[in-house]
């Protein structure tokens, strides 16, 4: 997987466990995962925890012929953070054929809450037009 040049490289996420049933994500809480008042963005949490469900699909398909992209991702902001490391934790909920829903807790380095998500990932063909 490259993340060169992809928004995994611009706002730091870094994977840090890859199997069948977790995935775990970090991201740094800093200027560039900010918004305009010193907190961490939802949409940057938001982002790292579409990222956990994508990747832990791409796992679980068949990588030379399929690919994983987000279809439906919701969020609830808990706890604001203004800076260190936040960690994504994504469980499979359903594992399909054609679709994957995730569950995603997103944390401080103390563990306290800051965002909780679910996603639902379709598993399309690459050659799709």
């Amino acid at each position: 997987m490259n993340v060169k040049g992809t928004i995994m490289e611009v706002l730091g996420i870094e994977m840090q466990e890859l199997t069948e049933n977790r995935v775990v994500g970090t991201m740094p809480v800093n200027e560039a995962t900010h918004q305009p008042f010193g907190l961490l963005h939802g949409g940057a949490s938001v982002v790292l925890a579409e990222t956990v469900a994508s990747i832990g699909t791409w796992n679980l398909i068949d990588q030379d012929n399929e690919l994983a992209v987000g279809l439906e991702i919701n969020a609830n902001h808990i706890r604001g953070k203004k800076s260190g490391i936040v960690t994504a934790v994504a469980t499979p909920l359903h594992k399909g054929r054609t679709t994957m829903v995730w569950d995603i807790k997103i944390t401080d380095e103390d563990e306290k809450l800051i965002c909780v998500s679910r996603c639902t990932v379709a598993i399309v063909k690459k050659n799709r037009e």
